[in-house]
C-alpha cells in the first residue's frame, strides 16, 4: 500500500499510485450487451487513468477552474465520473455528485444550496438538468460529457468559464474534495463536506481492516454495484483500491439477474452489498455461477440475521457486516473470527475510532442496554478524519458533535465483549433498498398539496426492500371512501412521484381524521396505529408500491 498522511492530497496519491501500479487495472466497467456505451466492457489501467486525468485537468485549468470551485457531476455510474473527480480534486475543485433519479424540485435545491460553478452531465441528462435550471435562482454553466472528448486538433472543446476566479494556491489535505447530500431528519438534505484527508483516510482504514477482509496488494478486484453519488462506491471502496493497487469494478446498478455473471466475468475477488441485495440474490434460481466465482468475501450492512448463514452456505463466501455513514465512513466491521453470524453484530471500537452508547440525556449506558451510538476519533482529536461540516449549517454540525462525540442517531447495544449490535434505524429516516429517505422531506411536500391538511410519514417493513414509505394523510375535505379514496391516493402519489426521486414516493398511503400529537404539538407517530398492529394490514390502507418506477 502506498504511504499517505494527513497532508497527502488526492492528486498526490494518484500520482504515486500511477507510478507504483502503472500496469495494474484501476477501473472496470463489466460487459453488458444491453448498455448503450461500452457494451463489451472497459478496463482502464493506472497509467492510462493518470494520463486521462492530466488531459482533463488541462481542459478545466484552461477554462479557469481551480481551487475553491465546485463542480456538479451528473454522470451516473460511468467510469468517467471517477476520472473527472480525480481531475477536479487534483486542481483543488470540490465535486458535488448528483443523484440521476432527482426530480426538478430536488435538483433545484442541490444547485441553489451547493452553488456549483459548473455542471458536467451526460448528454441524455441535459434536458433533465435544464428543467431545473429554468426555475433555479442559481444557474451555473453546463458542459456535456462529449465536450471533453479528444479532438483531432487539441485535447477537447473549450469549456464555459466560471463566473468567479479560482483561489490562489494549491490544494491541501483540508481542501474539500466532495459534498455529498444526506437525508436530514428535520428537513432538506444536508451537504456533507468531505476533505482530501477524509477520503484517503477512509480508503486506508478499509485497506487495514485485516482478518477476513485483508487486502492483497495489487491483487484485488472489487465489484461495487452501489451508486457513485454515495460514499460507499466513490470514496470508501475506490480509495481502498487506489491505495493498494486494486481495481474497482463499477456496473451501472445492482441487477440480481446479472450480478453473478458480472462478478464472474470481471474476475471480482470482493463484492459490496446492502441488505436488500441478499434476499434478491437468494430468490434467483440455482446456477453454476453460484460457486464458480473467485470472491473471497462480501462486505456490507443490513443482511437479515436469518439469511446470513443461508447466503454464505449457498455462495461459499463470508458476508462481513459493517457500520459506517457519510459523516464517517472509516468502518466498524465484524471481520475477525469467530464472527457472530446470524446476529446484527457489526464490530468493536478500535484505536482511532472510539465508540460508545448513550441515553437520551447524554449519559453512557451499561453494556447490554440499548442506546444511541456515538463515535469519535479519540478524546484528544475527536473530529480527526471525520466530515468537515454540514455546508452552511454550523448549528447542525455543532448539534451533531455535542459533548465531543458525534451522535449517529442509530440505536445499538454493546455486549460485554465490546461487540456492537445494531438495533434500530435513525429517527425519521426510512431505509429503502439502500437509500436513506427523510420522512420530513416527504411530509413537507405532501402538506403543500391543496387537498392535504396534515401528513405524517413513517417506515413500514418490506419483505424485499427492507423498509417502505408509508404516508398518513389528513384530507382537508374529510375522509374519502371507495373510488374517491383510490383516486385521491393516486393523485397524492403522482404529486410526490413527479417532484421527488421515485423511491421517496409513498408505497403505502392511509387517510386519517387526525395525527396524534403531544401537549406541545409534537407528532406521536407511534400512536397512528394500534400497538402491535401491522399498518400494512389496516383497513383502508392503499398499496401503491407497484407504481414506484424510475422515469
Amino acid at each position: 500500500m502506498i504511504d499517505i498522511d494527513d497532508n497527502t492530497t488526492i492528486g498526490q496519491a494518484l500520482a504515486t499510485a500511477a507510478e507504483r501500479y502503472e500496469d495494474n487495472v484501476l477501473l472496470v466497467a463489466p460487459a453488458n450487451a444491453a448498455r448503450g456505451y461500452d457494451p463489451q466492457g472497459r478496463e482502464i489501467r493506472y497509467g492510462e487513468a493518470f494520463q486521462e486525468v492530466q488531459r482533463l485537468q488541462a481542459l478545466y485549468r484552461a477554462a479557469g477552474y481551480g481551487l475553491g470551485h465546485r463542480v456538479a457531476l451528473m454522470l451516473d455510474n460511468r467510469l468517467d465520473h471517477m476520472l473527472h473527480k480525480l481531475a477536479l480534486n487534483g486542481l483543488g475543485v470540490c465535486c458535488v455528485p448528483v443523484n440521476p433519479d432527482y426530480r426538478t424540485r430536488e435538483l433545484v435545491y442541490l444547485l441553489e444550496h451547493s452553488r456549483v460553478d459548473l455542471a458536467v452531465v451526460l448528454p441524455e441528462r441535459l434536458a433533465q438538468l435544464r428543467q431545473a435550471l429554468d426555475v433555479s435562482s442559481h444557474r451555473p454553466p453546463v458542459a456535456a460529457l462529449h465536450d471533453f472528448a479528444p479532438m483531432q486538433a487539441g485535447t477537447g472543446a473549450a469549456l464555459p468559464p466560471p463566473a468567479r476566479a479560482a483561489l490562489a494556491g494549491d490544494p491541501t489535505g483540508d481542501t474539500p474534495a466532495s459534498i455529498l447530500y444526506t437525508s436530514g431528519t428535520t428537513g432538506q438534505p444536508k451537504g456533507c463536506v468531505l476533505s482530501h484527508t477524509y477520503e484517503l483516510a477512509s480508503g486506508r482504514w478499509y485497506a487495514r481492516l485485516g482478518g477476513l477482509a485483508s487486502m492483497r496488494e495489487g491483487r484485488e478486484r472489487l465489484y461495487n454495484p452501489l451508486p457513485l453519488f454515495h460514499v460507499n462506491a466513490s470514496i470508501l471502496s475506490f480509495f481502498c483500491m487506489l491505495l493498494t493497487g486494486g481495481a474497482q469494478i463499477q456496473p451501472d446498478r445492482f441487477q440480481p439477474s446479472r450480478f453473478w455473471r458480472e462478478v464472474h466475468g470481471s474476475g471480482a475477488t470482493v463484492i459490496h452489498y446492502l441488505g436488500v441485495v441478499v434476499p434478491m440474490l437468494l430468490a434467483q434460481p440455482p446456477a453454476a455461477l453460484d460457486r464458480s466465482h473467485g470472491v473471497r468475501f462480501g462486505i456490507g450492512a443490513g443482511v437479515e440475521p436469518q439469511l446470513h448463514a443461508v447466503f454464505e452456505q449457498r455462495y461459499g463466501l463470508p458476508l462481513i457486516e459493517i457500520w459506517g455513514m457519510t459523516e464517517m465512513v472509516r468502518l466498524l466491521a465484524d471481520c475477525h473470527e469467530p464472527r457472530q453470524v446470524g446476529t446484527r453484530a457489526f464490530g468493536r471500537a478500535q484505536p482511532g475510532l472510539d465508540a460508545a452508547v448513550m441515553d437520551e440525556q447524554g449519559a453512557f449506558v451499561p453494556d447490554g442496554t440499548p442506546g444511541e451510538l456515538v463515535i469519535r476519533h479519540s478524546a484528544a482529536t475527536p473530529r480527526r478524519h471525520f466530515f468537515t461540516e454540514y455546508l452552511d449549517n454550523r448549528q447542525a454540525t455543532e448539534e451533531a458533535w455535542r459533548g465531543g462525540w458525534f451522535h449517529t442517531g442509530d440505536v445499538v447495544l454493546r455486549a460485554p465483549d465490546g461487540m456492537l449490535h445494531f438495533m434500530d434505524r435513525r429517527k425519521n429516516i426510512i431505509r429503502r433498498s439502500g437509500e436513506n429517505i427523510a420522512a420530513a422531506e416527504v411530509e413537507a411536500l405532501l402538506i403543500t398539496h391543496p387537498r392535504v391538511a396534515g401528513a405524517a410519514v413513517l417506515a413500514v417493513p418490506d419483505d424485499v426492500r427492507e423498509e417502505e414509505v408509508l404516508a398518513c394523510v389528513v384530507p382537508k375535505d374529510g375522509l374519502p371512501g371507495g373510488e374517491q379514496g383510490e383516486a385521491l391516493a393516486r393523485e397524492l402519489f403522482d404529486f410526490c412521484h413527479a417532484q421527488l426521486a421515485y423511491y421517496k414516493a409513498p408505497g403505502w398511503l392511509y387517510f386519517t381524521r387526525e395525527i396524534p400529537t403531544t401537549g406541545t404539538q409534537k407528532i406521536q407517530k407511534h400512536r397512528l396505529f394500534p400497538e402491535g398492529a401491522d399498518p400494512r394490514t389496516v383497513a383502508g390502507m392503499h398499496d401503491l408500491r407497484a407504481l414506484k418506477k424510475r422515469g
